[in-house]
Parts: C-alpha cells; sequence; structure tokens
C-alpha cells in the first residue's frame, strides 16, 4: 500500500477546529498492542490530551491498529497530533517494555468529520470494531475502549452535538436583536 504524501506546511494551516478520524497500523501488522500492558500504556501516552493539545472523543486499541476520534484547534494539524500520539508511545514502549523501532506503519489515514450524523456512525464503528474483530460480544466488554467505562473522554464539539446544537439555538432565540444572536453565534463558533 503507498503512503500518501503529506505536501501541506503546517506553518500555513490556518483554521478552527477541526475533527478526525485517525487510524494507524503497526509495523507489518505485528500485534504490538495485545498484551494489557501495551495497550494501558498506549492508552496512557494519547492522553497528552489533558496537555491541550487535542481534544478526544472515542478511541480503541485493537492488536495491530487504532482509532481515534479527536478535535485540534488553530495551531495544531492532524500530523503533529498523530505524530504526538505515535511517537510518544513508541518513546514509552522502548524504554518500558523494550519494544525496538520500528512500531509503527509510516504514515496514517485520517477521515475529516464534518457532520453529527458522521459523528455518530464513526462512534459506533469505533465502538464496534472489537465485536467485529470477535474479541468480546459486547462493545462495552473491551477494556481498551472508550465503550468500556470508567475513560475520560472530552465531548463533541458544539456543531457536532445534536443536545448541544439545540441548546444553542434555545439560547439565541431568547436575545432581542439579529445583532445579539450574530455576535452569540460568532462566540459560540470560535469556542468550537
Amino acid at each position: 500500500m503507498a503512503i500518501p504524501n503529506r505536501n501541506a506546511n503546517p506553518e500555513n494551516v490556518v483554521a478552527g477546529a477541526r475533527t478526525f478520524l485517525t487510524t494507524s497500523s503497526t509495523a507489518g501488522r505485528r500485534r504490538l498492542l495485545q498484551s494489557d500492558h501495551s495497550a494501558r500504556l498506549f492508552i496512557r501516552v494519547y492522553n497528552c490530551r489533558t496537555q491541550g493539545k487535542f481534544r478526544l472523543h472515542e478511541f480503541v486499541v485493537m492488536p495491530d491498529h487504532f482509532h481515534v476520534l479527536l478535535t485540534i484547534d488553530t495551531g495544531m494539524t492532524i500530523e503533529r497530533a498523530v505524530q504526538l500520539i505515535k511517537g510518544g508511545f513508541s518513546f514509552r514502549a522502548g524504554r518500558e517494555l523494550g519494544m525496538r523501532s520500528p512500531v509503527w506503519q509510516k504514515g496514517f489515514s485520517d477521515r475529516r468529520i464534518t457532520g453529527v450524523d458522521e459523528f455518530e456512525r464513526i462512534r459506533n464503528y469505533i465502538h464496534k470494531n472489537p465485536v467485529k474483530q470477535l474479541l468480546v460480544k459486547e462493545a462495552p466488554q473491551y477494556p481498551y475502549s472508550s465503550a468500556h467505562y470508567g475513560f475520560e473522554l472530552d465531548p463533541a464539539p458544539v456543531y457536532l452535538n445534536p443536545k448541544l446544537i439545540a441548546a444553542v439555538f434555545r439560547a439565541a432565540k431568547s436575545l432581542p436583536d439579529k445583532a445579539s444572536r450574530d455576535a452569540f453565534f460568532h462566540a459560540v463558533s470560535k469556542a468550537g
């Protein structure tokens, strides 16, 4: 499989919040993430989201690949977010588990999520991945997925969350004039 070229200069990228499904596989599709220790280490590493690098909505760590549904903000590229995840794991896995390079296949795939229905489809796809691979019977049973209990996740951006969209429109209706509503919608769109 050919690795697609990434020609965008990150210094020239200017955009607001963007949400992506991102997938990457281990080198040679080796099952490097099948042990409890390596899967949990991967989950701890992607948690660089707590440093404000990106917002994590859903994830699954499969034995030979991962899927993450995340939102990046202005000043961050999807390439950099994936580099933080993959590079962080490679570094820690080498130090703590003795894994040698290469850990990851070169490149990754991404798909930009632009609608509420698409966000929900991707969320379900991520949760059902271990079920389709016959690792568990029901998604919440798989311990290395956001479908399992106990993981702290970020809410979907306003533009991809139907409950928040409805609340925003209800709040906007109560504003006295068009200028106030326009300012309100502008502030909400900046908040992501």
